[in-house]
């Protein structure tokens, strides 16, 4: 029986790539089908087709149409919901249950982005008589838009869904490690009759030649990008060569402060959860865990009991408690950082290979516990499921701990006291904050990193802003 094959999605067509890539299952490593493989010659037909579509149809002047379009897409979405979900664990590794939260997450997400599209958030006044001036909010043009592979389908969404409210036209790098998830979501973008053709174009690439081009390629206005802050710096400094605003969401090393007074019972499986959700896949994964010294011993004999019972395993098995990283050489060099860590921290649970000669990427999670804050699993971000432990004294040493890595992603603060959670909050250099809680992310709220997390913000109003220029019209009379 012949594989299935994955074409790109550009100027309202399917394509194909220069070469053709294979798509992998991560619980097994076997080969699960084919796909189009792009590179730069798929990215210049995405940007020029995206920059005709800007220039020819109305869809910068019509907010309606956009808005419609927007809803369908959910609509769509919908429709094919139990395909996306399954697809995605499949393929990119996630327990069914994160598989389904993140499609869940991304309808509403196009929903709220439509009804963003009919927003007028200009000004007017008469400033001097017979003087009106005015605020229009104009598109920038055509935004390019480059996706990772840990949650592919909302994080495309989260970036083309306002880009397009705001009139802009995109050409899209989704990552090959989930080539044909990506192809569905180019089916249901395909579907959307309301979209012109053009608009909204997408390409699957495992190479470094088409992301480039979208970025150094003066056919595009705008970049919005989430992946790794080395890469993000990359793209700001060629972005500054046009003078692109760029809108990027880097790495974290999300600190959850326990205080002495927290409900542990609470707090143990959240943390739990915080490490091992998408296999720590996460930019936001509660990578440190701060703990006071009042509780410390208890909360690490909890957690590290929690987190040997977690049940490995593949994304649709009914009792996987954490699915596969993405691939085997992820989880080879994850592993290597754990092993590494041994020589400046006291390894916890070292977790490891679930299966050292085998072919899959199963990875058990791992903790350490490090006492010098410079210590590179600290500094670093694993990308994985594996987290330091850390004992703090006080507030202040909690604050200066949590604020001790070049990231600002997020931050959790766990604790009974009522007056706490605000005071630490505001002094946490994070974008995002939890109360004894973790991972909530609301649409209507923006979404960011402080220091070197990223530049910009996505979710909530501002993230129309970052694909829009404001120009000022005066009108005297």
């Amino acid at each position: 029986m012949s594989l299935p094959y994955a074409r790109n999605f550009v100027d309202g067509q399917w394509a194909d790539g220069h070469a053709v890539g294979e798509a992998h299952d991560p619980a097994t490593g076997q080969v699960i089908g084919t796909y189009a493989d792009a590179g730069a010659v798929t990215a210049r037909a995405a940007i020029d087709a995206a920059r005709r579509a800007f220039k020819e149809t109305g869809w910068a002047r019509d907010r309606e149409l956009r808005a419609r379009a927007l809803n369908e897409m959910a609509d769509r979405m919908q429709q094919r919901r139990g395909e996306l979900v399954t697809l995605l664990s499949r393929e990119n590794g996630k327990k069914l249950a994160d598989a389904a939260m993140e499609v869940d997450s991304t309808i509403p997400k196009l929903r709220y982005n439509a009804a963003l599209a009919l927003t007028d958030t200009g000004r007017s006044a008469e400033l001097a008589a017979g003087s009106y001036s005015m605020t229009l909010h104009q598109p920038v043009g055509v935004a390019a838009v480059i996706v990772p592979w840990n949650s592919p389908v909302i994080l495309a969404v989260r970036s083309f869904a306002p880009a397009l409210a705001a009139g802009c036209t995109v050409a899209m790098k989704m990552p090959a490690q989930t080539a044909f998830t990506n192809a569905l979501l180019y089916e249901i973008i395909a579907a959307t009759t309301s979209l012109p053709p053009g608009v909204l174009n997408a390409f699957t690439e495992s190479g470094n030649e088409g992301a480039p081009l979208l970025v150094s390629d003066p056919g595009t206005d705008v970049i919005s990008y989430t992946g790794s802050t080395a890469v993000g710096r990359q793209i700001m400094a060629e972005a500054a060569r046009h003078l692109k605003p760029c809108s990027l969401e880097l790495g974290g090393k999300s600190p959850m402060i326990v205080f002495d007074d927290a409900d542990l019972d609470a707090v143990v499986p959240m943390l739990t959860a915080g490490i091992t959700t998408f296999a720590g896949q996460f930019c936001m994964a509660g990578s440190r865990i701060l703990a006071q010294e009042g509780i410390a011993d208890e909360l690490r004999e909890r957690l590290t009991h929690a987190l040997k019972e977690v049940v490995v395993g593949a994304g649709d098995a009914p009792d996987t408690g954490m699915g596969p990283v993405i691939d085997r050489e992820q989880a080879l060099r994850i592993d290597a950082l754990v092993a590494d860590a041994a020589s400046y921290g006291k390894v916890l649970v070292r977790g490891g290979l679930a299966n050292p000669d085998g072919k899959d990427a199963f990875l058990r999670p791992s903790l350490v516990e490090v006492v010098d804050v410079s210590a590179p699993l600290v500094q670093r971000e694993a990308f994985g499921p594996v987290a330091t432990f850390e004992v703090f004294a006080d507030e202040a040493e909690a604050v200066a701990r949590a604020n001790a890595t070049e990231y600002g992603l997020a931050a959790s603060v766990w604790t009974r006291d009522v007056d706490r959670p605000l005071r630490v909050a505001r002094e946490i250099d994070a974008g995002t904050v939890w109360t004894n809680g973790w991972g909530v992310i609301r649409d209507q709220m923006e979404e960011g990193g402080f220091k070197q997390s990223g530049v910009g913000r996505l979710n909530g109003p501002r993230a129309l802003a970052e694909f829009q220029e404001i120009k000022h019209v005066v009108h005297t009379v």
